[in-house]
């Protein structure tokens, strides 16, 4: 990503033609049928709770296949990324005409209350998304296949970072899938009007050579009907905590995994930062919004009354479908260490009990592939961690007028590391309710982080 240099051709496999993105999205779109192979994930999500019963087990949800055909289902959180791997199945069913795929949508809000049921139960899917938080725990557990051994000669041509994010004891347990990055998303119509510069923002809690401040109070307007604001603090570890801390020199995990951010005088200075933005400049969306709504900020900016929202590539599309005025995407804020943000993948894991596991191996192997991750960037969803595939992205943005190059730099300079451990998501769970108190103003920020830490580490010790 960004100054990485993105591969032209596919990386040789046994069996694989070496071709480039371009000629290849064309010649698989050819392949496309008139009719998608894979069910709409709304009526998965309707029916799966259905004690066992699954759509999936119906020979009948996917196009073009026999009645014998084995199906595997695939579940993942995100919309937005469905329409890419529905027609990523479909090609693979064309050329796999005794497997079809059925893709499963669990919304976030209930992806991961519903997985350690599904685990108990026995009844996980074949194939399931996966990120870092979530990842060790059932590794050790024996829940995944280990992908390097089950498919040694698919595992080339990833973006490394996702490799290192997922990499344990010298193996992968899942496919990379996507990536993502963190930039700045501005709504130029308002910076215009406001005379503000937002192409390379700066933050410092001594206050020399801070241009956020400044800029958020322009863009902040209170007191009418609709409220306008500057910028979008709130509770967001992905797009603001850990890049925050991360700028400002500090910690938020050591290397053992155990939770520091509270004892960390740089990190509590970064969340100081933020919480005065809500609380005393008041140029960001108060808590009682954001804190109980995360997708808050984000509508604030699509309906025109955010004018600097700092996010992901996991929002580029939800920026570009829903704001009408004119944006652009800027750098990540710069603070006192330097612009430092949280690059985060996602990884597609097998299964170990499943019933059709060869089957299943086979569709992890066509998401390796660059022939199965083209149809993700082409549809602009999300990036590919499959370098070859990438430059469908770039392409699909650059046709769209955007410039997404603020988010491949963000990648490709320093970072902080995302959440990893073998009790991660428990960790971060049981600092919540605190931090959300620090950013409501109810917690002082030094009192609240520790008190957060310590709620970490002991559920991650439990």
């Amino acid at each position: 990503m960004g100054a990485v240099p993105l591969e032209t051709s596919v990386t040789n496999h046994p069996g694989r033609r070496t071709t480039s993105p371009t000629a290849l999205a064309a010649s698989l779109a050819a392949l496309q049928p008139t009719r998608r192979a894979v069910l709409r994930s709304g009526l998965l999500v309707g029916l799966s709770g259905a004690a066992g019963c699954s759509i999936a087990d119906d020979p009948a949800t996917s196009s073009g296949t026999s009645a014998a055909a084995t199906t595997v289902t695939v579940r993942i959180w995100d919309d937005t990324v469905q329409p890419g791997y529905e027609k990523s199945f479909s090609a693979f069913t064309q050329a796999n005409p005794d497997i079809s795929v059925a893709v499963e949508l669990v919304p976030w809000a209930s992806y991961w209350d519903r997985l350690p049921v599904d685990v108990a139960g026995g009844t996980l899917p074949d194939i399931l998304w996966i990120n870092s938080s979530n990842y060790d725990n059932y590794v050790e557990a024996g829940t995944f296949e280990n992908i390097s051994k089950a498919l040694p000669d698919a595992l080339a041509g990833f973006q490394q970072s996702v490799v290192q994010q997922f990499t344990r004891d010298g193996a992968l347990w899942g496919v990379p899938q996507l990536s993502d990055a963190i930039a700045l998303f501005v709504n130029t119509d308002l910076a215009s009007a406001a005379g503000v510069d937002a192409s390379d923002l700066v933050w410092n809690p001594a206050g020399t050579g801070d241009t956020l401040l400044p800029a958020a109070k322009a863009l902040t307007t209170l007191g009418g009907a609709r409220p306008q604001y500057g910028f979008n603090a709130a509770f967001d570890l992905q797009a603001i905590y850990y890049n925050f801390v991360g700028s400002n020199g500090g910690r938020w995990q050591a290397d053992d995994a155990s939770y520091v951010f509270g004892d960390d005088p740089k990190s509590v200075e970064a969340i100081q930062y933020v919480v005065d933005l809500i609380n005393r400049h008041k140029v960001a969306p108060s808590a009682a919004d954001t804190n109980a709504n995360g997708d808050f900020s984000r509508d604030q900016f699509t309906q025109g009354n955010l004018a600097l929202f700092q996010s992901g590539t996991y929002n580029l599309r939800n920026v570009a479908d829903g704001l009408t005025a004119k944006w652009a995407v800027a750098p990540a804020l710069t603070g006192p260490a330097g612009r430092v943000t949280v690059t985060n993948g996602i990884v597609a894991v097998a299964n170990a009990k499943s019933p059709r596991r060869e089957a299943a191996l086979e569709v992890l192997r066509w998401l390796a592939s660059p022939e199965g991750a083209l149809f993700i960037g082409a549809e602009g969803a999300a990036f590919p961690a499959v370098t070859a595939a990438q430059q469908t992205y770039l392409d699909y943005w650059k046709q769209q007028g955007v410039d997404v190059s603020p988010f491949l730099d963000a990648a490709a300079g320093e970072t902080i590391r995302a959440p990893f451990g073998r009790r991660a998501q428990i960790g971060g769970q049981a600092a919540q309710p605190f931090l959300r108190e620090v950013i409501a103003g109810r917690l002082a920020v030094a009192d609240g982080m520790r008190q957060a830490q310590d709620a970490a580490n002991t559920a991650i010790a439990g």
